[in-house]
């Protein structure tokens, strides 16, 4: 398995879900095959959206996909360590940032939304709000505009994947000796096609 080829399986896998051709799955037989090991091919950092399920978009069964989820795809100390060892020790040779449209997180960046907890995670999705220039009038810079917020949403897949190299020695080690790839993408909750940004 290499990267460019983990990143086709999944182009394909999407392409059945668009096309409602999604393979035929015995998934308890894919239970018992997995019972005693794993070898998933990429990892997916994306949001905790239930429109989303990564599994299903890309038309894969049990014990494919690594799946790190948390609202507004961010990473943090944990989740790199968790995509550190799908890849360095359990061999999975694509991450992908899959961010979505309509996003609940990142809606709440855009507002600048205080809640508990969730104060400090949508702080990690504020410089894709600032890093986001036009509109430049803030009464248009919020939730309701919808073209704001998904322009906010893919700067944030992009920084994640900047992130990703920038605090994970071992990753971006990998990815610079060709053993794996980080690539960002975007989920369209409307029609179900992911589009990957490399």
């Amino acid at each position: 398995m290499t990267p460019a080829k983990a990143l086709q399986l999944l182009k394909e896998g999407n392409e059945r879900f668009l096309n409602g051709s999604l393979r035929e799955r015995k998934l308890h037989q894919q239970v018992i095959e997995t019972a005693y090991g794993q070898y998933p091919f990429a990892s997916i950092i994306g949001c905790i959206d239930s429109r989303v399920p990564t599994s299903l978009v890309f038309d894969q069964g049990i014990g494919s996909l690594f799946s790190a989820r948390v609202a507004g795809n961010v990473v943090n100390e944990d989740i790199l360590g968790s995509l550190e060892f799908a890849c360095k020790l359990a061999g999975a040779r694509l991450v992908v940032v899959l961010g979505h449209t309509s996003c609940g997180a990142v809606k709440g960046a855009c507002d600048q939304a205080e809640l508990g907890n969730l104060t400090a995670l949508l702080a990690k999705i504020n410089p894709a709000v600032l890093a986001v220039t036009e509109p430049e009038n803030p009464e248009e810079r919020t939730s309701k505009n919808a073209t704001f917020v998904d322009a906010v949403a893919l700067e944030n897949v992009k920084l994640t994947v900047q992130n990703i190299r920038i605090y994970s020695n071992v990753l971006r080690s990998m990815e610079k000796e060709g053993a794996i790839k980080i690539i960002g993408a975007m989920y369209n909750v409307a029609t179900g096609e992911v589009s990957f940004l490399d």
